[in-house]
C-alpha cells in the first residue's frame, strides 16, 4: 500500500527540499572577507545583519546574529522554530531573496563582546531604517524594533540572492496563491492575539499584513478588470 511504504513517508515535500537546496547554495556562495582578503562562504560569517524580501522585492524582516549567519537564517527558514515563525510574524513561504551584511572584523570575537554587540545593534537599526524607507508600506514585519540609538556606522558591502528555484517561483508567485497564503497568516496572527496577552508589536504586524493583503488583492482585482469584471445579476426566472 502507498501509505504503508516507508520510502514515501520519508520523502520531504518538494518545496521543502527545494528550499533547503537553494538556501544551502546561497549560504555556500563565496564572499570576500575584507579583513583577511580571502574568500569565504557567506553563511560562515559569524556576525552580521540579514534581511528577507518577498516576491515583490518588498523587505519583510530584518534580523541580526552573532552565532553565524548560516545557523540563524536556516533556523528561520527550515522549520527550526524561532519566535518570529512560531508567532506567524515571518512566513518562510514569503521569502524570495535574502540580503546579508557581514561584519568580518568580529569573526574571532566572542559573542558577548560589548563593543561588537553595540556595533551589531547599530547596523541592525540602520538596515531596518533603510528597509522601512524602501518599503511601499513604510513598514516591515518585525514584532520588535531594533535597539534604539543615534550612532551611525559604515554599512558594509552586502550579498543578496534568491533562495527559490524557477519551479517554486512559478508555483508561489501567482497572486492568487499569495493572497490565500497571506490571508492564512493573518488569521494565525489574529488567533495568537486573541488567545494570549501580547504587546503592541504583534498588533502592528497584524495591521501591516492586512495592508499588504489589501494591496495585493487590489492589484489582482484591477489586473482582471476591476469593476468592469463584476457580473450583474440577471432577472430571476418565474
Amino acid at each position: 500500500m502507498l501509505f504503508g511504504n516507508s520510502d514515501y513517508v520519508n520523502i520531504p515535500p518538494f518545496e521543502t527540499e527545494d528550499l533547503r537546496v537553494n538556501l544551502a547554495r546561497y549560504l555556500d556562495s563565496f564572499f570576500l572577507n575584507t579583513i583577511t582578503g580571502q574568500m569565504m562562504k557567506v553563511g560562515n560569517f559569524k556576525w552580521g545583519v540579514y534581511a528577507f524580501f518577498d516576491y515583490d522585492g518588498e523587505p519583510i524582516y530584518v534580523g541580526q546574529t552573532n552565532e553565524m549567519l548560516r545557523t540563524r537564517i536556516r533556523r528561520h527558514l527550515t522549520n527550526q522554530r524561532t519566535d518570529a515563525v512560531a508567532m506567524s510574524v515571518l512566513d518562510p513561504f514569503e521569502v524570495f531573496e535574502i540580503e546579508v551584511w557581514p561584519l568580518p572584523e568580529y569573526q574571532s570575537i566572542p559573542s558577548k563582546d560589548s563593543m561588537a554587540r553595540h556595533h551589531l545593534n547599530t547596523l541592525e537599526r540602520m538596515v531596518t531604517a533603510l528597509a522601512v524607507a524602501q518599503s511601499h508600506f513604510k513598514a516591515i514585519l518585525n514584532e520588535k524594533d531594533p535597539p534604539p540609538g543615534s550612532e551611525i556606522v559604515p554599512i558594509p558591502v552586502s550579498f543578496r540572492g534568491r533562495v527559490v528555484s524557477d519551479r517554486v517561483y512559478d508555483l508561489r508567485s501567482h497572486p492568487d496563491f499569495r493572497i490565500a497564503r497571506r490571508a492564512l497568516i493573518i488569521s494565525r496572527v489574529a488567533q495568537v492575539i486573541s488567545e494570549r496577552k501580547v504587546q503592541g508589536g504583534l498588533r502592528r504586524v497584524l495591521l501591516v499584513q492586512a495592508q499588504r493583503l489589501q494591496w495585493l488583492s487590489q492589484r489582482r482585482y484591477e489586473a482582471l478588470g476591476g469593476a468592469s469584471s463584476v457580473e450583474s445579476e440577471g432577472n430571476d426566472e418565474i
